[in-house]
């Protein structure tokens, strides 16, 4: 799908409203909207994380995984705002969709990661270091598109696929924050219920 843009500020907007893919105008702070504005927040979190995994200092193997892995989702998180942004009656037969191979994907990467992490004896607070930080962070955003995916989804046709891969990568990314203070050498910081 060849995009094209020579125009930036369109002032279609200045009323509180905007366009879908389809031309339907719609409030800006309509569930649709909300959606796929926090997977583009997502997307731009995971940014920073990726700024982050090549100015941290890290042994090289574990900043390429990151980064093959992170580039991969955010192209991913596109597709899945580009379906968000269009009705189902829109939707072009060669949009990119999010499909179970993606979700297959993320599974095969978890339990990867997750073979070489110890057992959790106690929850883990974010942190660890600058990239973990994003990961934890990217996290709790995946977490919130997930809750409009779901309040969206009761209200509007949405693929059951996507509201799925939201939900796995919540998980990858919390996988990926342990196993990034692992590969950098860092300590987990661990939730100590008794030091309140």
């Amino acid at each position: 799908m060849p995009v094209w843009l020579s125009k930036i500020y369109t002032k279609g907007g200045d009323k509180g409203e905007t366009s879908l893919v389809g031309g339907q105008r719609v409030p800006k702070d309509s569930l649709r909207i909300e959606a796929y504005g926090t997977v583009d927040e997502l997307n731009a979190v995971l940014g920073l994380t990726l700024k982050a995994n090549r100015d941290e200092p890290g042994p090289d193997a574990a900043k390429a995984r990151l980064a093959t892995l992170l580039g991969r989702v955010q192209n991913e998180l596109f597709n899945l705002g580009s379906l968000l942004a269009t009705l189902p009656e829109d939707l072009d037969p060669k949009q990119p969709r999010i499909e179970p191979r993606h979700t297959l994907a993320l599974e095969h990467e978890i339990d990867s990661l997750n073979e070489h992490l110890p057992p959790l004896r106690s929850f883990t607070l974010p942190g660890g270091g600058w990239v973990s930080s994003y990961l934890h962070l990217a996290r709790t955003v995946c977490r919130r598109a997930e809750r409009r995916l779901v309040t969206l989804a009761a209200q509007e046709p949405v693929d059951a696929e996507a509201v799925k891969y939201v939900n796995r990568l919540s998980d990858a990314l919390y996988v990926l924050g342990r196993w990034n203070v692992r590969e950098r050498g860092e300590t987990e910081p661990l939730w100590t219920p008794e030091s309140t």
